[in-house]
């Protein structure tokens, strides 16, 4: 099968880097809905992404580390929980564009695949773990160092490291001794492109819900939702 390198030219200027990889840079596009709408015998993202992940995690867990010797354990962990999760990497993807070349089946892109934070943060993991493949942990720390650590300033400033679930279970533990009950309300769609609705509970009272492509991004939006309706009472 013959690849067309040609159009990942303006993304490689951006991430600044020569690939030669061809197959490899291309397998990070493939999302598995994909894979039943083309008649070439070709591999989904999912092993690539799983990679991705871990080289990330390590990554900005080694910076962190080595950066802020005066924070705790706890503290690293949530700085690093900001920089990794969903919502992040989907801006960084967006701002290279990745939505452009991921290949999705016709349903997915319809139902709007490549506006979807998830999609777009499991690519550009995707991403990571074939530069990884192809041009080692060095390529790959290159592209973290240049799009997830200048956002580490701005996060410490604005305390935005806590995150809406850690912020609202510090203070239901706070008022009532008791922690938050996460429930999954509701699950639509293929297995491919779930969709959960959870609502978050304190005392057997449902305080919020929230949707997303993931238990941990609904669970997020419920206990944002439970923040506003606690700061409302």
């Amino acid at each position: 099968m013959k690849f067309d390198m040609v159009k990942y030219n303006d993304l490689l200027k951006i991430l600044k880097i020569k690939f030669t990889h061809e197959e490899l840079l291309d397998r990070a596009f493939n999302h598995r809905s994909f894979l039943n709408e083309t008649k070439n015998k070709i591999e989904s993202n999912e092993r690539l992404e799983f990679l991705g992940d871990t080289v990330l995690s390590f990554v900005v867990s080694d910076f962190l580390y080595n950066s802020y010797p005066q924070y705790s354990e706890g503290y690293l962990t949530n700085l690093r929980s900001s920089l990794v999760k969903t919502s992040t990497l989907a801006k960084i993807a967006s701002k290279l564009h990745l939505g452009d070349f991921l290949k999705l089946s016709k349903g997915e892109e319809e139902s709007g695949g490549k506006n979807n934070s998830s999609l777009m943060a499991d690519t550009f993991e995707a991403l990571i773990g074939a530069i990884y493949l192809g041009l080692g942990l060095k390529a790959a720390k290159k592209i973290i160092e240049q799009h997830i650590f200048p956002m580490i300033p701005g996060i410490i400033k604005d305390k935005s490291y806590k995150d809406a679930k850690s912020t609202f279970q510090e203070i239901v533990q706070e008022n009532t001794k008791n922690s938050p009950l996460y429930q999954v309300i509701k699950e639509t769609g293929p297995d491919h492109a779930k969709e959960f609705t959870i609502g978050v509970y304190v005392n057997s009272k449902l305080w919020g819900s929230g949707a997303g492509h993931n238990k941990q991004e609904a669970e997020q939006s419920a206990a944002t939702s439970a923040l506003e309706n606690w700061n409302k009472k």
